[in-house]
């Protein structure tokens, strides 16, 4: 049996996308015996989820009560069925948008149509339901507006089959069985890397023998000489940082290719309750504005409405492992204004959107908050990757090259490149980033 981690939150990655055999996250998982019972089993491996699992889930509406579950299925497999069409136009010469965000609303506009008398209230609910589902498009490609996602390349990305699953162990329990088969000593935390100088002649004190191409310098002062080194760190640090990071800086080609592409947050904010006001078998609670529509400009002022970008909440499960908890997300600039305000203004604007939504003003507050601020942290400046306007996977592929560029050069691979945002078919995701490390490591071993 699994060591249960007692009151378990994941602040980063939190499923595994896609767990089917095709999946390495996956794979070790399941060889390292992380996973539970159910997402070992083999009909689960072969459910086509399009990466937006399919949960148990009730829809609340502003106006304090639960919607039509058929109204919203509707709305969404129309949404589902549009988002699906921006595949068509991978590799078109013209796009008839620049972004997935002002096609899906084209498209939206043409298909929902203007209703007339009491049809106005269903076409209404279809608006607001559309709107819903691009927030959480939003969370989903780690961006403030699918405005900003690039409609041509958009279909690159590859969602493995599978029902999502979570480790009941944690996230971090592959990490520690990684870790456990190195040697002690060989990973250092908590150390900080101040510049990353190549294509320079370095030698050790005292051994003038070998000399290094590469030079890593630490905050703390601490200093590395290599012959390579793998750089992993998120995209948004490189956004701000690689100027300075790297001496020389990087050619202007990869530098280019940062600026292009897109990195943006998706935070969580999770609720512990004395005791759940949702149903057992509920493990999703959604979050329906019925008074927004997509075809509007969304309301601009931050400070008074930055929670309707939530798109709702995960019921942690089981409870006896988590006890009580909501997990909610939010993306975007509104997710960044979150973590700037204080835990009792998030529980507060927490506990009025869960009270309007049931339309029970006296629904006990929460217990206690948790978040992530993935946008304040200084080494990751958001969440992951996306294609952005402007952008292609050809910028993801030029950010995975190595250094030096010539190939003839003297000292190869002295700067490699991983992490998600360096594999140009699963970025945003671990089995990317996995993957986007063993593809370095083995370069090296091509030597």
């Amino acid at each position: 049996s699994l060591p249960a981690a007692s009151g378990l939150a994941e602040m980063g990655a939190h499923w595994i996308h896609g767990p089917s055999p095709g999946n390495p996250v996956f794979c070790l998982a399941s060889r390292y015996g992380l996973l539970g019972p159910e997402a070992a089993r083999e009909e689960n491996q072969q459910v086509e989820a399009g990466g937006h699992p399919p949960m148990p889930s009730v829809t609340y509406g502003s106006s304090g009560k639960v919607l039509n579950p058929k109204a919203v299925r509707e709305a969404r497999d129309l949404f589902y069925a549009l988002l699906a069409s921006t595949r068509a136009f991978q590799g078109s010469k013209e796009p008839p948008w620049p972004s997935v965000g002002q096609y899906m609303r084209a498209e939206i506009a043409r298909t929902v149509p203007t209703m007339a008398g009491g049809q106005e209230d269903a076409r209404r609910l279809q608006l607001a339901v559309l709107a819903a589902c691009l927030k959480l498009e939003c969370c989903i490609s780690g961006t403030h507006s699918m405005d900003l996602v690039g409609l041509e390349p958009f279909g690159e990305y590859v969602s493995l089959p599978g029902l999502d699953c979570t480790f009941p162990g944690g996230y971090s329990s592959l990490a520690e069985r990684l870790l456990s088969d190195l040697p002690e000593g060989t990973v250092l935390l908590n150390k900080a890397v101040r510049t990353i100088q190549w294509q320079g002649s370095f030698r050790e004190e005292g051994d003038d023998a070998r000399v290094f191409p590469v030079r890593v310098e630490c905050e703390d002062g601490d200093v590395f000489l290599a012959d390579h080194v793998i750089v992993t760190v998120p995209l948004g640090f490189l956004k701000e940082r690689h100027q300075e990071f790297f001496q020389p800086p990087l050619p202007e080609r990869k530098a280019q290719a940062i600026r292009n592409l897109g990195f943006g947050t998706n935070n969580k904010i999770f609720l512990e309750f004395e005791q759940p006001f949702w149903e057992p078998e509920q493990q999703l609670l959604e979050v329906v504005w019925e008074d927004e529509s997509p075809l509007e400009e969304p309301n601009a002022d931050l400070e008074a409405s930055w929670f309707k970008k939530l798109i709702g909440f995960v019921v942690l499960q089981p409870p006896e492992q988590h006890g009580h908890v909501l997990c909610g997300f939010i993306a975007g600039k509104e997710s960044e204004h979150m973590e700037t305000l204080s835990d009792a203004e998030v529980l507060g604007a927490m506990t009025r959107v869960l009270r309007t939504m049931t339309g029970n003003p006296n629904l006990p507050a929460p217990k206690s908050v948790l978040r992530s601020r993935w946008h304040s942290a200084p080494y990751t400046r958001g969440s992951y990757s996306y294609v952005a306007v402007g952008s292609s996977g050809d910028d993801i592929d030029v950010l995975a090259q190595p250094l030096p560029e010539d190939p003839r050069d003297p000292r190869p691979l002295q700067l490699l490149f991983a992490g998600e945002a360096t594999h140009r078919t699963f970025y945003s995701t671990t089995h990317g980033a996995l993957l986007s490390g063993w593809r370095e490591a083995e370069r090296l071993n091509q030597l």
